[in-house]
């Protein structure tokens, strides 16, 4: 038996106000209506839900256990109204973003102190992996977006969104100094202990090709997972390795890390904003990726 949601809305506003004619009013309803409403109601449940007297109705032992389970109904109705308007003004709310380390340093970090600023109630879940791994997160639906640099490597419904490029330059600690002093060609560093990222990663991809491009062999002396283990490996004075231009600049001011240049063109790289155009978004990710996207700022 298919009972329409409106006459337990009626009914509920009836049982409150122990008054046909007051539930009538703050329903925007006419009393003849609401009274009308309520007959059907009893005839399709098959008892009496209202005892009607002079002083007014009160409910009967049926009317006060159904009483009982829709007042429970509407209150989480009430309950799920408020959360969506507090999602709604981004006063509550969840996002989750997976980044590779050179997109946290160089974009993410700066954009998510903004986002907490504005909105300081929403949750905000961050993982830190490789750009296959990151990808595949988001391909999962374990995360809303990534933020990641290229080459990226997606298809359908992913779309990627380039926001800003950065150059990697080469690098060395003090121990490196002297290649630093004049131009160099890649050929030349190959008795140099090379720090690189390790395999199944884009960076590692990336200088693959690089090297192949050159007519050259990659040959890594020391692996590590991330880009930022390859500026500690650096710094310790390990051997030389490749770091985004912009987050080695300030060492490299202040003597810590030397730039190699190198006759070699390194092709720019990007940090895109990753998304599943097949999955609906919430009022908080689209207020992110509004954030990141404007890059300007």
């Amino acid at each position: 038996m298919a009972i329409s949601y409106d006459y337990y809305r009626i009914f509920y506003y009836v049982a409150e106000c122990h008054s046909f004619t007051h539930a009538a009013e703050l329903l925007g309803n006419n009393q003849p209506n609401i009274t009308r409403c309520m007959n059907v109601l009893e005839q399709q449940l098959g008892c009496k839900l209202f005892i009607r007297s002079n002083r007014g109705i009160r409910l009967t032992p049926e009317g006060e256990r159904l009483y009982y389970r829709v007042s429970v109904a509407f209150e989480q109705l009430r309950l799920g109204e408020e959360e969506i308007e507090r999602d709604r003004s981004l006063e509550t709310g969840t996002i989750s973003i997976g980044t590779s380390d050179t997109a946290m340093h160089m974009l993410l970090l700066q954009k998510l102190s903004q986002f907490h600023e504005q909105y300081p109630g929403v949750h905000m879940r961050i993982s830190n992996d490789t750009v296959p791994q990151t990808i595949a997160e988001l391909i999962r639906n374990n995360i809303d977006y990534a933020l990641v640099n290229t080459p990226i490597d997606i298809t359908a419904p992913l779309k990627a969104t380039t926001l800003i490029s950065f150059r990697e330059v080469l690098i060395g600690g003090p121990k490196y100094k002297e290649l630093a002093s004049q131009k160099r060609h890649l050929s030349e560093l190959s008795p140099y202990p090379f720090i690189c990222v390790k395999p199944g990663t884009s960076s590692r991809s990336f200088y693959q090709k690089l090297y192949y491009q050159n007519n050259l062999q990659l040959r890594v002396d020391m692996e590590v997972s991330t880009a930022d283990q390859i500026l500690a490996v650096v710094e310790a004075g390990l051997g030389i390795g490749f770091f985004s231009d912009v987050l080695a600049e300030p060492l490299i001011k202040n003597g810590s890390i030397y730039k190699i240049d190198l006759y070699e063109d390194i092709p720019d790289r990007h940090i895109c904003l990753i998304e599943d155009t097949s999955r609906p978004q919430s009022v908080a990710m689209k207020a992110m990726k509004e954030l990141i996207c404007d890059i300007t700022e």
